[in-house]
């Protein structure tokens, strides 16, 4: 792979069969139900991206330095220690509602979906799609 390339591209894995070497089965449960409702909100079906985000839709981006590439609208990753999620165009305070959770740049970390507010959930989701689609429309 060349320099430049982005590391995490779509690939024709099944996520199906993915989801089911996730550890332990709760994370697993998790992912499924994750999968679900973001292939409902987004309208996309998932793909993994990787050995591991599952993603839904698509964009290309360019970057004022040249480098340019395609990932996934939204997506998340289903690790052995907590699922992890890609949103983006979010502030504090659209998480205030959400519950037990820790965020990082551009990630949101939750142990288990039981921790949280699953109807904030689906709004960070929307919103975060929202967001995406201003900036590259489908």
């Amino acid at each position: 792979m060349g320099t430049g390339e982005n590391k995490t591209m779509e690939t024709a894995a099944d996520v199906a069969a993915y989801l089911d070497t996730v550890e332990p089965a709760e994370r697993q449960a998790d992912g499924r139900a994750i999968t679900v409702l973001m292939a409902l909100l987004s309208g996309e079906p998932p793909r993994l991206w990787g050995p591991s985000i599952i993603g839904f839709g698509r964009y290309h981006y360019r970057y004022d330095s040249g480098r340019e590439g395609d990932m996934c609208r939204i997506g998340f990753a289903p690790r052995k220690a907590e699922l992890v999620f890609y949103l983006a165009g979010l502030d504090d305070a659209d998480f205030m509602a959400l519950g037990k959770h820790r965020r990082g740049k551009g990630c949101l970390y939750v142990k288990r979906l039981a921790d949280i507010d699953m109807g904030a959930l689906e709004a960070l989701i929307v919103q975060s799609l929202a967001h995406m689609d201003g900036l590259y429309p489908r």
